[in-house]
């Protein structure tokens, strides 16, 4: 099972975690899961979050695996290794943290850290049936994550179960408070499109916590997964654009980089425009309910030997995507699998409440036993 690319020994007798290699230990190399990073030179600090789980007595028991340059949403890499989906090995595990939620699926470590910048903590949580955790954009620092600069990408917990997710988030983000009763909570679940047996996990999910629903539609949905895509690949070719010179980037993200290069300062600046108009109109949906739900994909995880072109999966993304252009925090919770293939529920909370969102998330969990 290519999960760990370094095993690691760091910290006290606390829970368990495994650190994703695009974020820095120091000491071992920064490799992204990229050839390219080979002989990056070993990092000189620890980024915050791993200082803050080490002073809190986690254990970080190695760097795992993950899609190349985090720009990949199957989680295959040949040359760092593609960990096995362990409850659905036929599948894909997701990406980009695909290491990040393997081992925690593998029950391997007790959590693991990933970054999620269009989905990349959401998609392989729901690949591989756990709880992942994207925070509202700028709480949990990104001191010493790669890319430096990103107007997407945020750092986020995976986890087994709530409990210790938010064990894991107090750690990382020690502004993180106390999580509010959820006696009242009403939830706006988003028309969108995808299969069948989804919408009916989904529905079954939500009708068993007891919380009132009610349909929203936000009319700047598609436009701002496709306004995301522009600016994620405006914003990973100035990171990485140079490291295609070098000839070892894995044709896959090759061809995603080399595409990325053509993305204007006008689709940019469009893309802006889109994420304030969608921004503001979740805001707006966010003060009639307290979360919002929706699945966190439309469709199966693909199979292994449907996965080979990462250029053609990007729609994996199409439900988290949106998200990380506005923002908002959001959560996967896995649910019961359907038709052989795992089902996740995605919530989403106002910027800021990222307490009221996993206690919302740890009630509609605790009603699905």
């Amino acid at each position: 099972m290519s999960i760990f690319v370094r095993t690691l020994d760091l910290g006290g007798a606390g829970p368990s975690v495994a650190i994703k290699d695009s974020i820095d230990v120091a000491g071992v190399p920064t490799q992204a899961g990229s050839r390219a990073l080979a002989d990056a030179a070993p990092a000189a600090t620890h980024a915050l979050v791993v200082e803050r789980l080490l002073a809190a007595g986690w254990h970080i028991t190695g760097k795992v695996t993950m899609h190349e340059l985090a720009f990949g949403t199957t989680g295959i890499n040949a040359w760092a290794g593609t960990p096995v989906n362990p409850h659905f090995p036929d599948r894909v595990p997701g990406g980009s943290s695909s290491g990040s939620a393997a081992a925690v699926a593998a029950g391997i470590v007790d959590a693991a850290i990933g970054t999620d910048t269009g989905g990349s903590v959401r998609i392989p949580a729901a690949c591989c049936g756990v709880f992942g955790f994207k925070p509202t954009f700028g709480r949990v620092s990104r001191d010493g994550v790669m890319p430096a600069v990103t107007s997407l990408d945020c750092v986020g917990p995976f986890a087994a179960d709530m409990d210790t997710l938010i064990a894991c988030m107090r750690v990382i983000d020690p502004g993180f408070g106390e999580l509010p009763a959820v006696d009242g909570v009403s939830i706006g679940v988003i028309d969108v499109p995808a299969l069948d047996e989804i919408h009916a996990g989904v529905n079954d999910a939500l009708a068993r916590s007891g919380l009132s629903t009610a349909a929203v539609k936000l009319e700047h949905f598609d436009a701002a997964y496709k306004a995301g895509l522009a600016v994620i690949n405006a914003e990973t070719w100035a990171a990485c654009g140079h490291l295609l010179e070098s000839g070892k980037v894995a044709s896959d993200v090759a061809v995603r980089l080399a595409n990325a290069a053509r993305t204007t300062q006008a689709d940019v600046d469009a893309a802006n425009a889109v994420r304030e108009a969608f921004s503001a109109e979740v805001d707006a949906a966010l003060e009639r309910f307290a979360v919002l739900a929706l699945p966190t994909m439309a469709d199966a995880p693909p199979s292994l030997d449907q996965a080979s072109d990462t250029s053609r999966l990007v729609t994996m993304t199409s439900l988290v995507r949106p998200f990380n252009l506005s923002g908002h925090p959001a959560i996967a919770i896995p649910l019961p699998a359907r038709s052989g293939f795992p089902v996740s529920l995605q919530l989403v909370a106002a910027k800021g409440r990222d307490e009221l969102l996993c206690a919302v998330a740890r009630h509609v969990a605790s009603r699905l036993q």
